[in-house]
C-alpha cells in the first residue's frame, strides 16, 4: 500500500465536504431524539413528585382524618406551588376538608414551567385522594394514553 508524502498528504475538499455532510444528518437525527428522551425523563420526575405528594397527604390523613393545603405540612417550605427536581415543573396542593357529608379531598398539580413548556403534549399532570391520575396538553386536551405510559 502506497502512503502519501509531501504536499499530496491530507485530506481533500471533497472528503472533508462528505465527513461534515455526514456528521450533519447523524445530528439532525440524533439531537430530537435526545431532546424527546430528556423531556420523558422530566415527566417521570414530575410524576414522582405528585406521587409522592400523594403519599404525604394519605400519611397526614391517617392521623388527622384531613388533608393539607399547607406545603410545611407536607416536608415543603413556603407556600403553594413549589418547583421540582430541576425545576421543570412546579407543583401545587389544592384542598377541601370534610363537610357534612362529603369527605375530605385533595388534587396534586404538577405543571411544566421554563423550557419543558417545550413539552406540548404533556403540560400537567394530576393526581386525587382516590389515586386516579390525569394529564393535560398544552391544548388542555386529554394526554393521559401519551404522558402516563
Amino acid at each position: 500500500m502506497k502512503t502519501r508524502t509531501g504536499p499530496e498528504a491530507g485530506f481533500t475538499l471533497v472528503e472533508l465536504m462528505i465527513t461534515i455532510v455526514i456528521g450533519t444528518i447523524l445530528l439532525s437525527i440524533a439531537i430530537p431524539s435526545y431532546q424527546s428522551q430528556i423531556r420523558k425523563s422530566r415527566r417521570t420526575e414530575a410524576k414522582t413528585a405528585i406521587l409522592d405528594l400523594a403519599s404525604r397527604e394519605e400519611r397526614l390523613f391517617s392521623t388527622t382524618n384531613n388533608y393539607s393545603q399547607a406545603p410545611v405540612d407536607m416536608g415543603y417550605p413556603g407556600a403553594w406551588p413549589q418547583s421540582i427536581g430541576g425545576g421543570y415543573y412546579t407543583v401545587s396542593v389544592t384542598a377541601a376538608p370534610v363537610a357534612g357529608n362529603v369527605p375530605a379531598t385533595f388534587t396534586i398539580t404538577a405543571t411544566a414551567v421554563n423550557t419543558q413548556l417545550k413539552d406540548t403534549q404533556c403540560q400537567t399532570f394530576t393526581v386525587d385522594q382516590t389515586g386516579k391520575q390525569a394529564s393535560l396538553d398544552a391544548n388542555g386536551a386529554n394526554s393521559n394514553a401519551t404522558c402516563l405510559n
